[in-house]
C-alpha cells in the first residue's frame, strides 16, 4: 500500500469513527422511541463534528505521521486535535443548530472520538510491528526432496523447537508427487523451479534432504540454489551419517566440497587390512593436514602400533588427544623429531621396527621455499633421505612417500624438491627388499595454508578476496578423500611405482572463490570484490599429474594409477647430493641453479604462455 492510499484510508477510517461516536452517544442519551424525535438533530450535528473534527485532525498533522513509530508525542498530538475539534463543533452547534445539543451526547462523543481515532493509530504501530517482527522470526523454509528424508525432516521441523520456522513447501523431481500435499506441505515443482520458487515465496532457507542420491546430483542442485540467495543447508550423505540417523541436528552448512559433485571413494578394505592390521605403522609429519587424517583413518584398522612422528609438539598433542578418545584401545606412540635429524630417525626407527612407513612430513608452501631453498632441500630431499633409508636398514616392509602434482614438470623449489624426493625412493627400491612407492597428487580443500581457509578469512573480514590470476587452475580434492586413496595405493604397490591419483575436473580458483563468497551469504563483486595480486614466485597457471615421458598404468581401482617416471641410479642420485650439500650455504639462486641442473625447472612464464 502507498502512502497516499494509506492517507485516505486513515481518513475515511476518521470520518467513520466520527459518526460512530455521535449515533452511539445519541443511542446512549435516549431510548429507542424516544430517539426518532432527535434524529435530525443527530444528521445536523453529525455534519457539524464531521468539519470541525476533520479539519482539527489535519491541522494538527494527524495525516503526515508515520503511526508505525508513534509515541508519547503522537498520544499529545491525537488528544490536542480532539479537544479543539470538540470545542469547535460545540460552538458551531450552539451557534447553528435550533435545539441545543446535551452536554452528555458532546462529553460522550469527544471521549468515544478520542479513544477511537488514537487507538486506531497505535493499533496500526503494533500491527507493523508484529509484522517486522514475524519477518525477522519466520524462516521460510524450502525441502528439497519430498523422500522419507525430506518428510522426517519436515516432522521435526513443524515440533515446537521450530516455532520461528515457517516450511513453504518441498521440491522433487517425481512427477507423481507435484502438486501433492505432504503433511500440509505443497510439493512446489522439481530442481529447476528452485530460483523462481525462492524469488516467489521469498524462501530464506533451503534443505537439501537427499542423502541417498549421487554427489553429482546434489552438486547440480547446489549450483541451481546458490545463486537464488537463500541460506543453503545438507544432509550428509547417508554412508557419512552416525547409524544412518537422519535428524535436524545433522544438518550442516553446503560446502564447497559438495560442489566437486565426485562420488564417495569404494576402497577394498581386505588389501588394505592385510598389510595394516597388527603391524606398527610410523607416520611422518603427523600433526599436518595430511599425516593427521592419515593417522584418523589408519586407526580403524587396528595396527598393534600407530607411531605419530612430528616437529611440532601442540600438532602431535592435538591429534593423540583426538585418537585416545577415539580409540582408547590403540597402542599410540608419540614421537616428537624433525626428519632432518638422522641420528634421531634412526633411533626411532632402531627402537620400534615399523612395518609400514607413510613419509608426510614436508615443506609445501610454494613462495616461501622459492626464498628459502636451503631448507626445502633439507626437509624434502634430505628428511625423505634420512627417513627411506632408515625404511630400508630396519626392515620395512612398505614405504609410501605423499608427493605433489608440483613435482610435475616443476617451475618451484618445492616442486623440484619433491620430484628428487621421488626420485631417490624410486632408486632406493632397486636395491632393497621394502616396497617403496609415492603417491603424486593436487591440492587438498581445507588444508592448512590452502585457498580455501584464506578466502573464508578475507570473506570475514569484508574482502577482498585475493586471486593470483583469472585463468588460474587447480586440481582439488578433500583430505578424507586424498587419504583414503593413499592408503589404497599402498595396497598395491609393488616397488618403484608412482601412484597418481584421479584428482577429477580441475577447478578454476577464481570459480572457486566466487563460490565461496556466495556460499558465505554474499554476492561477488557486489558485497565482496575480487582482486587480482598476479601470479607469485614459482607458481604456475595449472598443474598436471604426469609428464610426457611417463608411462600411465592402470591399477585396481578406477580412481589411481602408476605413473612409472625414469628412475636414476643411486649413485648418480649420491653425486647430486653432495652437490646440494656443498651450496646449502650459499645464496638462493646459486642454490636453485643447482636444482635446476638436478631437476630442469620451467619458467614461469613459459607454463603461462603453454
Amino acid at each position: 500500500m502507498t502512502a497516499k492510499s494509506r492517507v485516505i484510508l486513515l481518513f475515511f477510517i476518521d470520518l467513520a469513527i466520527i459518526w460512530f461516536s455521535i449515533v452511539t452517544s445519541y443511542l446512549f442519551r435516549y431510548p429507542n422511541h424516544a430517539l426518532q424525535e432527535y434524529v435530525v438533530q443527530m444528521l445536523q450535528f453529525g455534519v457539524i463534528a464531521t468539519f470541525a473534527f476533520g479539519g482539527s485532525l489535519i491541522y494538527f498533522g494527524l495525516y503526515r505521521r508515520m503511526w508505525q513509530y508513534a509515541s508519547i508525542g503522537e498520544i499529545i498530538s491525537v488528544s490536542k486535535a480532539i479537544v479543539v475539534g470538540s470545542l469547535f463543533s460545540f460552538a458551531l452547534a450552539y451557534l447553528i443548530l435550533p435545539d441545543r445539543v446535551p452536554l452528555a451526547i458532546e462529553v460522550r462523543s469527544m471521549e468515544t472520538i478520542l479513544l477511537l481515532v488514537g487507538g486506531v493509530r497505535f493499533l496500526w504501530r503494533v500491527l507493523h510491528n508484529d509484522r517486522i517482527n514475524y519477518k525477522d522470526t519466520k524462516t521460510h523454509t524450502l525441502i528439497v526432496g519430498a523422500g522419507d528424508c525430506g518428510i522426517l525432516i519436515a516432522r521435526e521441523m513443524m515440533g515446537p523447537s521450530f516455532a520461528h520456522t515457517k516450511l513453504v513447501g518441498f521440491i522433487d523431481d517425481s512427477i507423481n508427487k507435484y502438486h501433492m500435499s505432504i503433511l500440509g506441505v505443497p510439493v512446489l515443482g522439481n530442481r529447476y523451479a528452485i530460483p523462481a520458487i525462492v524469488k516467489e515465496r521469498e524462501i530464506h532457507e533451503i534443505i537439501i534432504a537427499m542423502p541417498s542420491v549421487s554427489r553429482t546430483e546434489i552438486s547440480e542442485i547446489i549450483n541451481l540454489a546458490k545463486k537464488t540467495g537463500a541460506k543453503l543447508k545438507i544432509i550428509p550423505a547417508l554412508n557419512d551419517l552416525i547409524a544412518g540417523k537422519i535428524s535436524v541436528k545433522k544438518l550442516r552448512d553446503v560446502s564447497v566440497e559438495d560442489l566437486l559433485g565426485r562420488e564417495p571413494i569404494i576402497a577394498d578394505l581386505n588389501s588394505i587390512l592385510g598389510y595394516v592390521h597388527h603391524k606398527t605403522v610410523l607416520v611422518t609429519g603427523a600433526g599436518g593436514s595430511i599425516g593427521s587424517e592419515l593417522c584418523r583413518q589408519i586407526a580403524p584398522f587396528g595396527p598393534d602400533k600407530l607411531m605419530l612422528l612430528g616437529h611440532g609438539e601442540n600438532s602431535i598433542y592435538m591429534i593423540e588427544m583426538e585418537l585416545r578418545k577415539k580409540f582408547p584401545d590403540l597402542n599410540i606412540v608419540t614421537v616428537i623429531a624433525d626428519v632432518q635429524d638422522r641420528s634421531r630417525i634412526m633411533d626411532v626407527f632402531s627402537s620400534h621396527k615399523p612395518h609400514v612407513v607413510f613419509h608426510a612430513a614436508a615443506h609445501k608452501h610454494v613462495p616461501l621455499m622459492e626464498r628459502n631453498p636451503s631448507e626445502a632441500i633439507k626437509n624434502n630431499v634430505f628428511g625423505t633421505r634420512n627417513v627411506a633409508d632408515c625404511a630400508d636398514k630396519y626392515g620395512a616392509e612398505r614405504f609410501v612417500m605423499i608427493s605433489s602434482d608440483k613435482a610435475v614438470n616443476p617451475t618451484s623449489v618445492m616442486g623440484a624438491t619433491k620430484r628428487i624426493a621421488e626420485m631417490y625412493v624410486q632408486s632406493l627400491h632397486t636395491t632393497s627388499r621394502t616396497k617403496f612407492s609415492a603417491v603424486r597428487f593436487g591440492n587438498v580443500l581445507g588444508s592448512r595454508g590452502s585457498v580455501i581457509p584464506a578466502f573464508k578469512e578475507q570473506i570475514a573480514a569484508g574482502g577482498p578476496v585475493t586471486v593470483t590470476h583469472p585463468e588460474m587452475v587447480r586440481y582439488f580434492m578433500t583430505i578424507p578423500e586424498a587419504v583414503q586413496l593413499v592408503i589404497q595405493s599402498g595396497s598395491f604397490a609393488k616397488g618403484g611405482e608412482v601412484f597418481i591419483l584421479d584428482m577429477g575436473e580441475p577447478v578454476k580458483i577464481l570459480t572457486l572463490a566466487e563460490d565461496l563468497i556466495t556460499l558465505s551469504g554474499y554476492e561477488p563483486y557486489r558485497d565482496i570484490d575480487i582482486q587480482f595480486s598476479g601470479i607469485r614466485e614459482g607458481e604456475k597457471l595449472y598443474e598436471e599429474l604426469l609428464t610426457d615421458e611417463e608411462n600411465l598404468g592402470s591399477t585396481d581401482h578406477g580412481r589411481i594409477f602408476i605413473g612409472r617416471p625414469n628412475v636414476i641410479s643411486l649413485n648418480q642420485l649420491e653425486l647430486e647430493f653432495k652437490r646440494l650439500e656443498r651450496v646449502l650455504a650459499e645464496e638462493p639462486e646459486v642454490i636453485r641453479e643447482i636444482i635446476n641442473q638436478i631437476v630442469p625447472m620451467q619458467p614461469v612464464a613459459q607454463v603461462a604462455i603453454s
